[in-house]
């Protein structure tokens, strides 16, 4: 996930710099490789903040239980597999 965000820093950064910049990171980013590879690092992003939002809360004593946190562990996958759907839909 390092190396994905390292990417996606650079991507954004040269993309800003000028419109060759732009147009480099436009064109790296047209390939089914390319792309794969972002859905990739942006499906393990969000999965990655979802389960820390869970944790944050868990810390504040919500689903401290087995059960809750079974159900709340299950949510995060759930969510997880619909921010997969909806960056896939995005990115192709």
């Amino acid at each position: 996930m390092l190396v994905g965000v390292g990417f996606l820093i650079w991507a954004l950064a040269t993309a800003l710099q000028s419109a060759e910049g732009f147009a480099l990171v436009q064109g790296l980013l047209t390939g089914f490789v390319a792309k794969f590879i972002a859905w990739g690092i942006l499906t393990a992003l969000g999965y990655h903040l979802l389960a820390g939002v869970r944790h944050m809360l868990m810390d504040m004593g919500c689903f401290g239980e087995l059960a809750s946190g079974r159900v709340s562990a299950q949510a995060i996958i759930g969510l997880a597999i619909i921010w997969s759907i909806l960056v896939g839909v995005w990115l192709w």
